[in-house]
């Protein structure tokens, strides 16, 4: 707690962040998300006396003493944070990771997932792009595409989103950095697949599961070594895609993906590069190099 006091109260500030915008993004208030900046508080209480939340807590505990989170004190607040925020411990990709999590904490803090919330994900989304790759923003983005393909959130969608939220709601640990819940069943949560990833090739590794509806997989791995990449067989640290075959696999572990799956994005949570991408995007880029 000595040498990492200072990386708390950083961690703790770009938390805040992101639940003040997560609990605004669809430009209203209620009760139940203003008991979720009084969770933070008593979270933070014992760093009251500290810099900077000898600060911050006060105006926390100010916007919220009438039971109104104005869009004034909302943005006062961000200013605050933005303001404090320190990146001599966290670069900005991990700065803004913390935030992402907080924010999908916020958004579902009332229980309930709006339609509007998640265009408004979706925007925040597109203003953090440098945070592509990295766990759970390839999920997240799979999923908002998913979920508002029909422009509806009917429910068993509504649940989907509410189980992978929730998982970020943690406050005051690295319990949503490192072990996020990975349920077994017909849910996996959040999106498998990326949404128009970036798919390269020169010296990187592919690894394919599942059944392709086009080539062999010997075939594929000539495409691939020709346009300067490589094949293998197992998942390990070296390898950049996860090509999922766009026939499936019904021998797959959980019926919707399978052990591959299952390691991928585990290595993704611990901080892995790795990209789970789908057979069609695979070929699309292909294609924009032939």
């Amino acid at each position: 707690m000595k040498f990492t006091g200072k990386a708390r109260l950083d961690k703790a500030v770009n938390s805040l962040i992101g639940i003040i915008e997560g609990i605004a993004i669809d430009g209203s208030i209620n009760d139940v998300e203003l008991t979720f900046l009084r969770l933070w508080l008593s979270e933070h209480e014992e760093l009251r006396s500290r810099h900077p939340f000898d600060e911050l807590i006060p105006v926390v505990e100010a916007a919220i003493a009438d039971g109104v989170f104005t869009p004034e004190e909302h943005e006062e607040l961000k200013w605050l944070c933005e303001r404090l925020r320190s990146s001599e411990f966290y670069d900005e990709i991990t700065a803004d990771l913390q935030r992402l999590h907080a924010v999908l904490g916020g958004i579902v803090a009332d229980t309930h997932i709006a339609e509007s919330e998640l265009r408004g994900l979706s925007s925040w989304m597109e203003d953090h792009d440098h945070l592509k790759r990295r766990w759970p923003f390839e999920e997240v983005g799979s999923l908002i595409i998913s979920v508002l393909a029909d422009q509806r959130i009917d429910e068993d969608e509504h649940q989907r989103l509410h189980s992978f939220f929730s998982e970020f709601i943690a406050l005051a640990d690295d319990r949503t950095l490192t072990s996020p819940l990975l349920k077994k069943g017909n849910q996996a949560l959040g999106g498998l697949c990326a949404v128009c990833p970036e798919i390269t090739f020169d010296d990187k590794h592919f690894v394919f599961t599942g059944a392709s509806n086009r080539y062999p997989l010997a075939q594929i791995a000539e495409t691939v070594a020709a346009l300067g990449g490589q094949v293998t067989r197992n998942l390990s640290r070296k390898a950049d895609y996860l090509v999922i075959g766009a026939d499936g696999n019904p021998c797959w572990k959980y019926t919707c993906y399978g052990h591959k799956v299952e390691k991928a994005i585990e290595m993704r949570k611990a901080g892995s590069m790795l990209l789970i991408v789908h057979e069609h995007d695979f070929h699309d880029a292909v294609a924009d190099l032939s």
